[in-house]
């Protein structure tokens, strides 16, 4: 179930209990939470943003190699794109934003939590929220894997939560800001760290053979050889390498293993390779 919406001019509330229902201290929390929202509201229009020098800001933050390296994701189901860690800086370079993901219910029965994922500009009093649910089970080669500590749920709540806040994010910003905070970005990946080209290269495929990635699959993957890679290969890399990190995408997903001559023939031949 995906609710989105979007409203202006109307003040947002969170969702509370119905009036008349509950403790007095439910009834304490309303009025707080009431009031906190009325306060936000109102700080935001009497400080609204600086939308020039949000501009400057974003240009600056992207050109930092720190955010580059988390601002996208690469992972096979999913494409590619702009990252969570790219959408809560830029709300927070953006300005009087409150955005988050909460579990609302989670059901040891069926094994699935209800996920709120929101952001709310509170300038504009603009606002669209996501929810959803998550099944307990994580995906584990290509199978589904129950999950029953409690931890474990929390974190998968928490990922599939990441994913839906993004887009809410992105959903009541400018598109352009967005664009053009992706380019930069996009940018100082290319340029790197001021490093030589083979220097920037050697330093990726160290950093890959730690993940079990050799020369051969990265070779696979972007379609030439190490000495033919360019400074956009790096990037998508970077981008790629960043994913594996994270644990948004698995090595075999991202760098399928190099099939060999033997290896062909010998599953032609109803033989498997591996045996």
């Amino acid at each position: 179930m995906v609710e989105q919406r979007n409203t202006r001019d109307v003040a947002v509330m969170p969702a509370l209990p119905a009036a008349g229902v509950g403790s007095e201290a439910t009834r304490v929390e309303q009025a707080r939470a009431v009031a906190e929202v009325a306060a936000a509201v109102q700080v935001a229009q009497m400080t609204p943003r600086d939308e020039r020098n949000a501009w400057l800001v974003m240009e600056q933050a992207c050109r930092r190699k720190g955010l580059a390296d988390r601002a996208f994701y690469a992972v096979k189901n999913r494409g590619s794109g702009p990252s969570v860690h790219l959408a809560r800086e830029l709300a927070r370079i953006w300005g009087n934003m409150d955005y988050g993901v909460r579990e609302t219910h989670r059901d040891d029965d069926l094994a699935r939590s209800e996920v709120l994922a929101f952001a709310w500009d509170q300038q504009t009093n603009s606002r669209t929220s996501r929810s959803f649910l998550v099944p307990h089970v994580r995906m584990a080669n290509g199978a589904r894997k129950p999950l029953t500590d409690v931890q474990d749920i929390h974190l998968n709540n928490t990922n599939q939560g990441a994913r839906a806040l993004r887009e809410c994010i992105f959903a009541i910003m400018p598109a352009d800001f967005v664009a053009e905070a992706q380019e930069h970005c996009r940018n100082t990946l290319v340029n790197g760290d001021g490093a030589p080209l083979q220097t920037r290269i050697t330093k990726l495929v160290e950093g890959f053979a730690q993940l079990g990635v050799d020369v051969p699959r990265i070779e696979q993957r972007i379609e030439r050889k190490r000495g033919q890679w360019t400074a956009s290969d790096v990037a998508d890399l970077t981008i790629i390498g960043g994913s594996l990190k994270r644990g948004e995408t698995a090595v075999d997903e991202a760098f399928p293993p190099v099939l060999t001559l033997d290896m062909v023939t010998a599953s032609a031949s109803g033989v498997d390779p591996s045996a």
